[in-house]
C-alpha cells in the first residue's frame, strides 16, 4: 500500500510538472556576444531583469581571493549617469527591488519591477556594465564593508569556519577550496587597480547573460536588449574557463575543528562528485536522487529511519548534492548525534548505513517518494518568477543549456534504482572524501 501511495503522489506531481515545462523560453545572442534569455510568465504585470556574469570566485587571479564578491559591492558605487549610491534608490522609487549575489561560478544582479519599468532597468544595468566609476576612497570604504561582512558571517560562526577549512582540505588544487568572500589577508590587500583590472576583463557583454522573466514578449525584450546592451563593446580578455583541476585523491582526509562556541557537535563527510554536464545529466540525476534517498525528508530518509528512529543515536541526519556547478563539486552526508553518542560512534553508524545502501540498493517505495520530492521542488522553484529566472541563469553560467534545464525533470524521472546503486558505489569512496568533526574544546575525539 505504501508503494501505491508513493507512485500516486508522483503521478499527481508529474501532471503539474508537464504544464510548468510549457513555460515558453526563447534565447538569442546579440552581435557583441551577449546571450539573451526570455521566459514568458504572464501571471502578473511584473518583470524580473537579471544580468549574470560568467565569473565567480573560482575565476579570480591567484592571490586575489574575494575580488569577485568585492566587485559585486563596488558595482553599486555609481557611473556618470547614476551617481554613487543612487542605483537602489532609483529602483525603489519606481516600486521595485534589487540586489546581487556572488558564487564560485557566477555573479548576478537583478531588479524586479513593473513591466513598464523594464527599459529603465536595462538602461541602468547596461550603463554600469562598462561605465563604472571607481576611486580609492570608494574602494577603501567598500573593502572595509567586506572585511566587516566576513567578520560577522564567517569569523563569528564556528560552523562557517569549519566549512571553510573542510573545503580547503577537499580542494587542494581547484579554486573551489578558496572561500567566496576571500581569505582575510588577501581581501585586506586588494587595491583599486585589482578591482579595475577584474572589472575591465570580465564585466562585458560577451561574458554576460541577460535573463528576463515576466509578462513580456520575446521580440520586445530582444529589441530593448539590442537598444541598451547592443552598443556595448565586448572584452578581448574573455577566454575559455580553464581552471586548475583536482589531481586524483588517493587517501581519505580528516580534520577536527574545535571551538568553545560549539553547542551541538556533528560529523560531516564530503566526497568529490561529478556535476551536471551539458547533454549528459544522467549521473548527476542519480546522485541527486541518492542524496534525497539518504538524507531528504528527515526521518523518512534512510539515514533518518536507521539512525534517528531505529537506533536512536542521532538528533538529525542529512545528505546534500546539487550538481549545479561549472566543475566537479561535492556530495555530502552528516550526522548530529545525541549527547550520549560520540562522534566516532555516529560516524561508524553512518558508514554502516552507507554500506547497507551500496549492498542492498533502494526499495521502490523510497525511490518513488524521492522522485516525487525532487519533482515537487522543481515545481515550487518555477512557481516563482524569480525562481524561474534564477533556474536558467544559474544553469547557463554553470555550462548548461536551455535544453538541459528543460530536460532535467524528465531525466530525474528516468533514473532507476540500479542507477542510484551504481552512483552510490562510484561516489561513496572513502579515498575521495574529507571527514570532519566539529566539537567544543572540552570534548574528546578519542
Amino acid at each position: 500500500m505504501r508503494q501505491i501511495l508513493g507512485l500516486a503522489a508522483l503521478a499527481l506531481i508529474w501532471g503539474p510538472m508537464a504544464v510548468a515545462q510549457q513555460v515558453p523560453v526563447t534565447n538569442y545572442t546579440l552581435d557583441n556576444g551577449m546571450e539573451v534569455v526570455v521566459i514568458e510568465d504572464n501571471r502578473a504585470p511584473i518583470v524580473t531583469h537579471m544580468v549574470w556574469y560568467r565569473v565567480g570566485a573560482a575565476d579570480e587571479p591567484a592571490g586575489k581571493s574575494g575580488i569577485a564578491h568585492f566587485l559585486e559591492h563596488l558595482m553599486f558605487k555609481g557611473t556618470e549617469a547614476v551617481p554613487d549610491g543612487t542605483f537602489g534608490e532609483v529602483v525603489e522609487a519606481n516600486g521595485g527591488e534589487d540586489n546581487a549575489f556572488t558564487s564560485q561560478d557566477y555573479t548576478a544582479y537583478f531588479q524586479q519591477v513593473a513591466v513598464d519599468r523594464l527599459p529603465m532597468m536595462m538602461e541602468m544595468e547596461a550603463d554600469r556594465m562598462r561605465g563604472l566609476i571607481l576611486d580609492d576612497a570608494a574602494m577603501l570604504t567598500e573593502r572595509d564593508v567586506v572585511i566587516e561582512e566576513r567578520a560577522l558571517r564567517t569569523d563569528s560562526d564556528p560552523g562557517s569556519l569549519f566549512s571553510e577549512q573542510r573545503n580547503a582540505a577537499q580542494f587542494l588544487n581547484h579554486p573551489y577550496g578558496t572561500p567566496i568572500i576571500g581569505w582575510p589577508n588577501e581581501v585586506a590587500a586588494l587595491t583599486l587597480e585589482d578591482a579595475l583590472d577584474f572589472y575591465g576583463q570580465f564585466y562585458a557583454p560577451n561574458n554576460a547573460i541577460l535573463v528576463v522573466a515576466g509578462d513580456v514578449r520575446p521580440e520586445e525584450v530582444l529589441a530593448l536588449a539590442r537598444q541598451y546592451y547592443g552598443p556595448l563593446q565586448p572584452s578581448e580578455g574573455i577566454k575559455n574557463r580553464l581552471r586548475p583541476q583536482e589531481p586524483p585523491q588517493r587517501a581519505e582526509r580528516r580534520l577536527t575543528y574545535r571551538d568553545p562556541r560549539v553547542a551541538t557537535p556533528y560529523v560531516i563527510r564530503t566526497y568529490l562528485a561529478e556535476n551536471r554536464q551539458a547533454g549528459n545529466q544522467q549521473e548527476a540525476a542519480a546522485l541527486g536522487l541518492l542524496a534525497d534517498v539518504l538524507g531528504g525528508g528527515g526521518i523518512t530518509s534512510l539515514l533518518g529511519q536507521r539512525l534517528q528512529l531505529d537506533e536512536g543515536i542521532a538528533l538529525s541526519t542529512g545528505a546534500f548534492y546539487s550538481g549545479l556547478s561549472y566543475d566537479r563539486d561535492t556530495f555530502g552526508v552528516y550526522v548530529v548525534p545525541k549527547p550520549d553518542t560520540s562522534l566516532e560512534e555516529a560516524e561508524a553508524r553512518l558508514d554502516a548505513t552507507l554500506e547497507y545502501l551500496i549492498e542492498n540498493g533502494v526499495d521502490a517505495d523510497r525511490l518513488a517518494r524521492s522522485k516525487a520530492s525532487l519533482l515537487a521542488s522543481e515545481i515550487y522553484a518555477m512557481d516563482s518568477q524569480m525562481g524561474l529566472a534564477r533556474r536558467y541563469g544559474a544553469a547557463l553560467t554553470s555550462g548548461l543549456t536551455v535544453k538541459d534545464v528543460q530536460d532535467w525533470p524528465d531525466i530525474l524521472q528516468a533514473v532507476t534504482a540500479e542507477d542510484i546503486q551504481e552512483a552510490a558505489r562510484g561516489v561513496l569512496d572513502i579515498r575521495q572524501s574529507v571527514t570532519g568533526y566539529l566539537m567544543g574544546e572540552k570534548e574528546s575525539d578519542q
